[in-house]
């Protein structure tokens, strides 16, 4: 147990941590801010039109984009990464949650969640290289 636990610690450092841990000023939380903020401007109506077009409310759109907003920048590998919404999925999105509901999203979403990570443990995105 003790041997997955220090693979996850090495492989899976969220970039926030080594932030914190050299030192966050002021003037780099008020960049961060203004940054957050011109995103949030664009991706929260953003979201809330990709939720309609896949087949769902605006307000799981807002929903989605905000805890997928905290979760990626809480767990990003980088500083100057940005997550939000993508429109690339409004198709494939919307004929799930027409023929199975969202409990199918959600457990297309799990298994999409499973298989990266296995993915991931298993190195396989070297094979990209």
């Amino acid at each position: 147990m003790q041997k997955v636990i220090g693979f996850i610690s090495f492989y899976m450092y969220p970039k926030l941590f080594k932030v914190l841990k050299e030192g966050y000023t002021s003037k780099m939380f008020s960049k961060d801010l203004f940054s957050g903020l011109t995103i949030g401007v664009v991706a929260l109506p953003l979201a809330m039109a990709f939720a309609i077009a896949s087949g769902a409310t605006p307000e799981k759109g807002l929903y989605t984009a905000i805890i997928g907003g905290f979760l990626i920048s809480f767990l990003g590998g980088s500083r100057y990464q940005i997550g939000g919404p993508t429109g690339a999925f409004i198709v494939i999105v919307f004929n799930v949650i027409s023929k199975h509901g969202y409990d199918g999203l959600l457990l297309a979403t799990l298994l999409a969640g499973i298989m990266l990570l296995v993915m991931g443990f298993a190195k396989l995105g070297t094979v990209i290289k």
